[in-house]
Order: structure tokens, then sequence, then C-alpha cells
């Protein structure tokens, strides 16, 4: 059994990443099957003491924290991270390669300010690297694409205007089905509010639920106040929870894992919330992503299937024509 183990690992595809030490413009080039292989590179490469373990993996354009083996794994090829010894935190860095380091939230606002055109070509590059990611992006990332203009979108992916053309489709059904899924969770919560004006069996669950979060909400404001600042999410993640219905469907993959990690009390907090439907908006939040990585990887499985199956090398075969009538 531990011999298959062993060889499973040493089959698993390799994934070529870039690496780099907090405050520094030096890149170095590894490629790992997993996060603690690519760990292991860091120290190694980066020459991280061992006394400052652990190491921690962010990525360089926001400082995500990446510590699961299923989003590394769905992450591009040539994804940039940052090695982060222990007594060190992620800074961002200027794209021009200057000493100017400014905060996560000032970044957020220059690039809505002045980055429009740099983030669709960013968001086309990670498309280019795997389909599947489609699945990965935020409603807001989706919509960017699908706004570019075709002949631009077609010049970024190498593709002819027609395939990009499709492409759009595909990322405007994506987006339909999300809100079709919306539609349907409002529908359903209009329905369980009926039943509970009714005096139905949800009524008594319901004024359990609206005392405890009561209580909760007295205490939050009383002594957990400053937990407030601990958050770490973007404000734009922060707005979208609060604003929009069913705001799962419009998170990226990235900045939900990020949601399911915080504190809920001090979550709670920030958004004025009771604790209980904090709870639930992070539960419904882990369960879309799970949904999302659960159908990467089934594509991907899809795609391995199809590959082993297709053709040996060769001359590659002439696509099948309808007969025409004789004229």
């Amino acid at each position: 059994m531990e011999v298959a183990e062993e060889a499973e690992t040493e089959t698993r595809a390799l994934k070529p990443c870039l690496l780099r030490r907090n405050h520094s413009r030096e890149q170095h080039g590894v490629a790992a099957s997993c996060l603690e292989e690519l760990r292991s590179k860091a120290c190694d490469i980066l020459a991280i003491d061992k006394s400052l373990a652990p190491v921690t993996l962010v990525l360089a354009e926001d400082g995500t924290i990446v510590d699961d083996d299923d989003y590394f794994l769905c992450l591009p090829s040539n994804t940039k991270f940052v090695a982060l010894a222990s007594n060190e935190k992620w800074a961002y860095s200027n794209s021009d390669g200057g000493t100017a380091w400014i905060s996560q939230e000032s970044f957020d606002v220059d690039e809505t300010d002045s980055g429009g055109g740099l983030k669709w070509k960013n968001v086309a590059r990670q498309l280019k690297e795997d389909l599947s990611s489609i699945i990965l992006l935020s409603e807001e990332d989706l919509q960017v694409l699908i706004d570019v203009p075709c002949s631009d979108l077609a010049q970024e992916l190498c593709q002819s205007c027609g395939t990009v053309q499709g492409l759009q489709n595909t990322l405007q059904q994506v987006l339909d089905q999300r809100e079709e899924a919306r539609q349907s969770k409002q529908l359903l919560e209009l329905y369980l509010q009926a039943l509970e004006k009714e005096g139905s069996v949800l009524s008594k669950q319901q004024e359990s639920d609206a005392g405890f979060s009561d209580k909760m909400d007295a205490v939050d404001a009383g002594s957990n106040r400053k937990s407030s600042s601990g958050i770490t999410l973007a404000s734009q993640v922060l707005t979208a929870l609060k604003e929009k219905p069913a705001p799962e469907l419009s998170l990226s993959s990235r900045d939900l894992e990020l949601v399911t990690k915080e504190d809920p009390k001090a979550l709670a907090v920030a958004l004025n919330w009771g604790l209980k439907k904090t709870e639930t908006v992070q539960q419904a939040c882990h369960q879309e992503l799970s949904l999302r990585l659960q159908q990467v990887q089934s594509l991907r499985s899809l795609r391995s299937v199809s590959a082993r199956r297709s053709s040996l090398p060769g001359e590659p075969r002439e696509p099948k024509r309808a007969r025409q009538e004789p004229t």
C-alpha cells in the first residue's frame, strides 16, 4: 500500500511557480507537486533560516494565503508566490519595480481607478493557462471579460474571433446561471418567511434565533467593538456580503476562502450582523467554494481521460464534413 502511495506521489504532475522573498524583486522559477514541496524548495532556494519556520506562502498579487493543496492545484501555472518567514508580513510591491510599498486597501483603490485595462488582461491570461478556471472567477471578473471587445480578447488569447465569441457566450451563461441560482434562493427565503408569518413550526425557531442574535449583538457591541479591525477582507468583499443577495455567488473562489477563514464574531461586528446570520453566510461560502473546486477537479479528470483515449501521434485527422449533394 505504501509503495502504491509513493508511486502516485512520484507521478503527480509538477506545477511551475515563481518564488520571491518579501520586499525583493528577484524571482526564482521552481516546480512542485504540492504546497509542502513548494515550502521546502522556498526555504532552500531563498535561504530562509529554519529558525524562522513555518514559512507561509501568499499570492504576490494580493497577499492571499495559500494553505490548501486543492486550491494550489487550481491555480494557473507560473503563479507568483511570496514566501514569508514567521516574523514577516506581506506587502504589495509596485509593478514598476520601485521601492514604494503600499497597503492592500490603497492598491484596491488604484486598481479600480487606473488598472481596468490591466485587470481584464490578467484574468484573460488566467483563462489561457487553464480554461476550467472560469468556475473560480467572481461575477465581476466574468463581466469584465464579457465587456472586452472581441477583437482585443482574441488578440490576447491568440485565438480567432469566432472562438472568442463562443468563449464570451459561455462566460455569459455562467453569469446567468449564478443569477438564476440567486433568484431561486431569494424565492426560497420569501417562502420560508411566509410560513413563519403564518405561525408554522418554523416560527418558534425564528423567535429563538432572533433572541440569541439580539443578545450576541449586545455583547459584541459592548466588548468586541475593536475586533472589526482584525478583519482582513477587502472593502469590496464586505460590500458584496452586505448588499448582494446570496453573496457567495458574486465572490471569486479566493474571496470565498478568505470569508470562511474569518472569525465569525469579528465578521459579525464588521457587517453589523447577528452571529447566527454571519455563520450561515460563512457556511454558504464554504459550500460554494467546495462545489467550485469539485467542478474544477471533475473537468480536469475528464480532460485527462480524454487525452489518454486520443489517438497516437501522427498525421492530423481531417475534420468530418457533411456530404454535399452532386450539382
